[in-house]
């Protein structure tokens, strides 16, 4: 979560002062309410299933037995209030955009690749981004472009070439992990 705000944070003050200002008017869509819980457990439930299938008894049998609340906090946590998109209040609105199963998956090979040390969760994601158009996933969603290519062998592995490239260029050759350890200015810690 920490390397999360900091990225969210100077990658929202990269962006246009008109981009910046809608982000602002925006309410939260992930807010846990009486209401909500069940349908955002039933979301985390559904979305786990379809990207770890026919795995996903297993490893929620292993992350439980790390710690009994793992594979809640993960499921109900991540995949349910996080990574699953709730539904819009009022219905669809085109002001605010779903990101979607796809995507996600995208994004989660992207974010995962940029890390060191976990290599089984960006396997885990790069057949679930698969997974979102062999269960048919991705046909309830509005089309991703590139993302069945994206989905494909060649595709994943550009997918992994471009975020390799990113961090060789953001990392200035140092590796993937962006925070400046014990070499940064005092002030700075």
């Amino acid at each position: 979560m920490p390397r999360t705000i900091n990225t969210l944070g100077e990658f929202t003050s990269g962006l246009p002062q008109d981009v910046q200002s809608e982000l602002k008017k925006r309410q939260p869509r992930r807010s846990l309410t009486q209401r909500s819980i069940e349908e955002t457990t039933k979301r985390g439930n559904s979305l786990w299933d379809n990207v770890y299938t026919p795995f996903s008894d297993k490893l929620t049998a292993k992350l439980g037995q790390y710690h009994p609340d793992l594979p809640v906090f993960i499921i109900e946590g991540e995949y349910g209030a996080l990574f699953s998109d709730p539904p819009l209040p009022g219905g669809n609105n085109p002001n605010v955009p779903n990101v979607g199963r796809v995507l996600m998956s995208i994004l989660a090979v992207a974010v995962l690749r940029a890390q060191t040390g976990v290599g089984p969760q960006v396997v885990s994601h790069i057949f679930g981004l698969r997974k979102a158009y062999e269960s048919g996933a991705a046909d309830a969603e509005e089309e991703v472009q590139g993302g069945k290519w994206l989905a494909s062998n060649e595709g994943g592995m550009w997918l992994l070439e471009q975020v390799d490239s990113i961090v060789q260029g953001i990392g200035e050759g140092k590796g993937s992990s962006f925070a400046p350890g014990m070499d940064a200015p005092k002030s700075k810690l």
